[in-house]
C-alpha cells in the first residue's frame, strides 16, 4: 500500500457524543458494504455490554476507502476511565476527530482527550455532531471547543483548526450549519477533510522493523493478537522477529499471520508497509506496549505512559453459604489467573495480593472501569465478593495526605440547583463555576473522588432523573476529612430461609426490601434498607399463624411494594466498609462481612 496514501485517524470525544455512529456512517457511505447486506446499529462496539450500555469500552480498529486514500480509523472510548485506552492508541495515529455535541459543547472528558492528542502533537479536526438537536448552538460550541484548545497551550498550527458540522445519526455532513441538506446529504466534508488535514504516517522502508502493540485482539484459533501501526520496515509473513518487552528483555518469535483491516472485519495479507495498522500473530503472551522489531538491530520504541490508578477494590473468593452454587471458577487461583490476563491487556489496571487475607487489591480509573470487569468475570461463570471502592492516598514531600480530586460537570434545571449545590457540599464539593441558559444550569465542581462514590443514584433522585453529570480525573490535593457514605442501617436475614411474602408485607414498614418472595437466603444476607440508622435483624420467613377459625377481614391479599432492584454498580456504591458485593453468574447479592455485631 502507498505509504502518501494512508491516514490513520483517532475519533475522540466525551461519551455519548456520538462517536461509534459517526464510523458506522462513514463505513456505509465509503461502497464497502453490498447494497442488501444487513449492517448492525454501532458497527464498532461489538462487546455485549458495550451494546446493552451504549458506551464504548475499548479501543477498536477499522478502516475504508475514500477515492484513492485509505482511511484507517481509531474509535476511542469516550468514559474518564476507560482513559488508559485512548493514552496508548493514541500513538497509532496520524490526526483526531474531536466530536463534541452541537448543545453540550465541551465536557469534562472532552478536556482529558483533547489534552491527550495534543500531548502527542495530533493535528485536530473538529466536527460539531448533532446539529439536528433543535437546542444546537453552533457558534457557541465553537467558541468554548477554541478556548479549551487555548487553555491547554495548543500551538498556533493547531489552534487553526478546521470545522466540519454533522449529523452522524442522519448521515450528512456540513461545512456550515446554515447550509441546506442536498439529497439526504452524505459525508464526503469529513473524508475529505481527513485527507487534506491529517498528514501521511512517517517512518522509512528501508530502516529496520519497528511495530508496538498498542490493543490486544483475540482469535480462538491464533491464540491472541497484537495491533499496532508499522512505524519502520516492513513485516512479512513467516518473518523472524524479536519481541522487546516491556520489561527491556528480548524474545524471539515468527510471525504466523498478518490482518489488515476492512471495515470492521480483519482481512489476512502476505506483508505490510509503513504506515499500515495491523493485528499480528505469533507470539502466545504478548502484551500492550511490546515492540516487534528486527532481530538483526533490534530498536524498541518507548513505552506509553500511563495516568496511575486512583480507586482500588479487594476481590475475595466467595465464602458465603451459597459458595459454589452457581459459578464455574470460585477459588483464588481462579481469580489471579483471570486478572493476570486482564493486566495483558488493560495497562490501566493494576492488581496485588491481600497481606492479611486470601484475595486481591484491584486498582483501576473508577467505579465503571472495575464493575465492567467484575460484570466480565461473572458472565464469564466466575464466582467473587467485592469490597467498597476506596481511593488510593498518596503523601507529598512533606508527609501530607493527598486524595484524587475530579472536575465535576452538572447539567440541571434551575429548580433542582439548590438541592445539587447543598448535597454536593456535604460531599466536599467546591463550587467554582455556574451558568445559566434556558432555564438550564451548568455548575463545575472541584470534589474528591470518594465524595462521587454511590452518588449518581442521589443524584438522578435530586433531579427527578433530568439532570446529567460527569467527570474526570483532575489532580491529587489535600485530604478532605470523612466524608459519610450511607447514614440508613439494613435489614438483615436471622437464619437460612426463604422469602415468605406475608413477612416481606410484615417488613415493608421497617424499610426498603431488595427482594422478591421464594428467594433463599442466608443469616447476615441483606435483603433491605432499614428506616433507621442502626442494622435490624428481621426473620423474612415467618408466616401467618394458621387456625380453624376464620375471621372477617383476616385474609386479605397480601400486597407488596415492588422491591428496589440495584445494578452491580449500585450495589458497589450502596456498601458500608463492613458489608460485600456477593457476585455470582445468576444473582448479585449484599452481605455483612462474617464477624461483624449487630444487633439481633
Amino acid at each position: 500500500m502507498e505509504q502518501s496514501k494512508i491516514r490513520n485517524v483517532a475519533i475522540i470525544a466525551h461519551v455519548d457524543h456520538g462517536k461509534t455512529t459517526l464510523v458506522d456512517q462513514l463505513f456505509k457511505q465509503s461502497g464497502m458494504f453490498r447494497d442488501n447486506q444487513q449492517v448492525s446499529e454501532r458497527l464498532m462496539d461489538s462487546m455485549d455490554l458495550e451494546r446493552e450500555r451504549g458506551i464504548t469500552i475499548t479501543a477498536k480498529n477499522g478502516s475504508y476507502n475514500y477515492q484513492d486514500y485509505w482511511i484507517n480509523i481509531i474509535d476511542t472510548p469516550g468514559h474518564a476511565d476507560f482513559g488508559g485506552q485512548v493514552e496508548r492508541v493514541l500513538r497509532m495515529a496520524d490526526g483526531a476527530l474531536l466530536l463534541v455535541d452541537a448543545q453540550e459543547g465541551p465536557m469534562p472528558q472532552t478536556y482529558f482527550v483533547l489534552k491527550k492528542a495534543l500531548e502527542n502533537n495530533l493535528p485536530v479536526i473538529v466536527v460539531i455532531n448533532k446539529i439536528d438537536k433543535p437546542a444546537a448552538r453552533c457558534e457557541w460550541v465553537v467558541d468554548q471547543v477554541f478556548d479549551l484548545f487555548v487553555k491547554l497551550n495548543a500551538p498556533d498550527e493547531i489552534l487553526d483548526f478546521p470545522v466540519v458540522y454533522a449529523s452522524a445519526k442522519n448521515g450528512y455532513s456540513l461545512l456550515d450549519p446554515e447550509d441546506p441538506v442536498e439529497n439526504g446529504g452524505s459525508m464526503v466534508h469529513i473524508s475529505q477533510m481527513i485527507v487534506d488535514h491529517t498528514p501521511a504516517p512517517v517512518g522509512s522502508s528501508a530502516e529496520p522493523l519497528q511495530m508496538q502493540v498498542g490493543t490486544i485482539d483475540y482469535s480462538p484459533y491464533l491464540g491472541r493478537l497484537g495491533i499496532g501501526k508499522v512505524v519502520n520496515g516492513t513485516m512479512q509473513l513467516n518473518q523472524p522477529i524479536v519481541v522487546a518487552r516491556r520489561d527491556g528483555s528480548i524474545k524471539p518469535v515468527r510471525i504466523s499471520k498478518i490482518f489488515r483491516f476492512e471495515c470492521d472485519e480483519k482481512i489476512a495479507v502476505e506483508s505490510a508497509g509503513v504506515g499500515e495498522i495491523v493485528a499480528v500473530a505469533g507470539m502466545e503472551d504478548v502484551t500492550v506496549g511490546v515492540t516487534f522489531t528486527d532481530p538483526e538491530d533490534p530498536r524498541p520504541l518507548p513505552l506509553v505512559t500511563i495516568d496511575p490508578p486512583t480507586i482500588s477494590m479487594n476481590f475475595i473468593p466467595n465464602d458465603s453459604p451459597f459458595a459454589g452454587k452457581e459459578g464455574k471458577f470460585v477459588t483464588s487461583r481462579h481469580i489471579n489467573d483471570r486478572l493476570q490476563r486482564e493486566i495483558l491487556a488493560d495497562v490501566a489496571l493494576q492488581y496485588e495480593p491481600l497481606e492479611d487475607a486470601v484475595g486481591f487489591k484491584v486498582s483501576g480509573r473508577g467505579e465503571l472501569h472495575l464493575s465492567i470487569l467484575i460484570e466480565k468475570m461473572r458472565r464469564e461463570g466466575y464466582e467473587l465478593q467485592v469490597t467498597r471502592p476506596q481511593v488510593i492516598l498518596r503523601h507529598d514531600e512533606n508527609g501530607k495526605v493527598l486524595e484524587p480530586y475530579e472536575k465535576l460537570t452538572v447539567d440541571v434545571d434551575e429548580m433542582y440547583q439548590g438541592a445539587v449545590i447543598e448535597k454536593l457540599g456535604k460531599q466536599k464539593g467546591q463550587l467554582e463555576e455556574m451558568n445559566s441558559a434556558n432555564g438550564m444550569v451548568r455548575m463545575v465542581f472541584n470534589i474528591p473522588t470518594r465524595g462521587l462514590l454511590g452518588y449518581r443514584s442521589q443524584f438522578m433522585t435530586d433531579t427527578k432523573g433530568m439532570g446529567m453529570m460527569s467527570y474526570v480525573f483532575s489532580e491529587y490535593g489535600p485530604y478532605a476529612g470523612d466524608i459519610t457514605n450511607r447514614i440508613s442501617g439494613v435489614l438483615l436475614v436471622k437464619e437460612p430461609c426463604v422469602a415468605v411474602a406475608f413477612a416481606l408485607f410484615n417488613l415493608q414498614e421497617r424499610g426498603k426490601l431488595f427482594i422478591h418472595p421464594g428467594a433463599p437466603l442466608y443469616p447476615d444476607q441483606i435483603i433491605g434498607e432499614c428506616s433507621r440508622s442502626s442494622d435490624l435483624v428481621v426473620n423474612p420467613a415467618k408466616g401467618k399463624k394458621l387456625t380453624n377459625m376464620r375471621a372477617s377481614g383476616t385474609d386479605d391479599a397480601v400486597i407488596l411494594t415492588p422491591p428496589v432492584t440495584m445494578s452491580l454498580e449500585e450495589c458497589i456504591a450502596y456498601i458500608n466498609d463492613d458489608e460485600l458485593v456477593e457476585v455470582t453468574p445468576e444473582s448479585i447479592r449484599l452481605r455483612k462481612r462474617s464477624g461483624q455485631k449487630v444487633r439481633r
